[in-house]
């Protein structure tokens, strides 16, 4: 049994190869990676190596799916679900082994932004942070993809909450609070990018529900999941990953999500959870509002 498996889910990750790569550098337990190649085979492809493997789906099959696939083939005591396009912290494994004490808990670790690449103009040789290739500068167009891979400066997050209608939401104002100090500090929901957990705490939590879609609500879901059924969801700031966001409209998602399809997993979300119908919560959704007041939206 090793000690964690990183579940990667990844639909035409551009980066994927360079996300498993930052988590084989800095893993200092017996850590494995577990990726998904949703519906595409990577280019370039990636480099054979003995503690990862690769599970291919001609057609994909979504991310939730995906995600459950591959924790399904994990024999580890650990799992970690990581976006594909993210950087981690040098021991981030060890740390979040070390400070997950209780079975019940699922870790978040503290949140950077990812500098992940810019465009290099070859002419005069000024830069663009990453989005879509600039369409001319000089009066030229021609442009090099220029790989950064560094977390952005003062950049960090480790709180996060969700408003009335179960959208998820940073919450910044949280970090003011006495009990925002901690280094191991309570946080109503997550982004869903990155969650670390027992493997048969994934399980006892019913994994995530296929029901909602192929993706969207995820950090919703976990954060009720956990919080509803006795557990606790924890920001970790001993250690971090960083998260390449989109900074561009054209600059667009690997999984594509209608809206229909989102309002329908937002939907499903909320009448799971506000009407209380997941059959292993032991205390309702107001329990958790209460817990975290005054929470912005709820309480105003």
């Amino acid at each position: 049994m090793v000690d964690l498996s990183v579940l990667i889910p990844a639909r035409n990750e551009e980066f994927l190869s360079l996300t498993i790569d930052s988590v084989l550098k800095n893993s200092t337990a017996d850590t494995e990676v577990i990726a998904v190649l949703d519906g595409y085979w990577p280019n370039p492809p990636l480099i054979d190596h003995p503690k990862v493997t690769l599970i291919h789906h001609t057609n994909p099959i979504g991310q939730r799916a995906a995600t459950n696939e591959a924790a399904r083939l994990s024999q580890a005591k650990f799992v970690m679900k990581l976006d594909a396009h993210c950087s981690v912290d040098h021991g981030f494994d060890s740390q979040l082994i070390n400070d997950c004490r209780r079975r019940n808990w699922t870790l978040v670790p503290l949140m950077k932004n990812l500098h992940a690449f810019d465009w290099k103009c070859d002419h005069c040789g000024k830069r663009y942070y990453q989005a879509d290739c600039p369409d001319k500068c000089c009066e030229k167009n021609d442009f090099q993809k220029v790989i950064v891979w560094q977390p952005r400066h003062r950049k960090d997050t480790a709180s996060w909450r969700f408003d009335k209608d179960l959208h998820f939401q940073y919450w910044q104002s949280y970090m003011k609070r006495p009990e925002a100090r901690h280094k191991m500090m309570e946080t109503m929901c997550f982004i869903g990018a990155c969650w670390f957990i027992h493997r048969e705490q994934y399980w006892e939590l019913e994994g995530l529900d296929e029901a909602h879609g192929s993706w969207g609500q995820v950090g919703v879901e976990v954060s009720c999941k956990t919080w509803l059924s006795g557990g606790k969801l924890i920001t970790d700031r001993n250690t971090w990953f960083a998260h390449m966001f989109r900074t561009n409209k054209k600059f667009s998602f690997p999984y594509k999500l209608s809206g229909n399809a989102q309002d329908r997993a937002r939907k499903y979300s909320r009448d799971l959870w506000l009407n209380n119908k997941w059959h292993k919560q032991k205390y309702k959704l107001d329990w958790l509002v209460e817990k975290f007041k005054p929470v912005p939206d709820w309480h105003e």
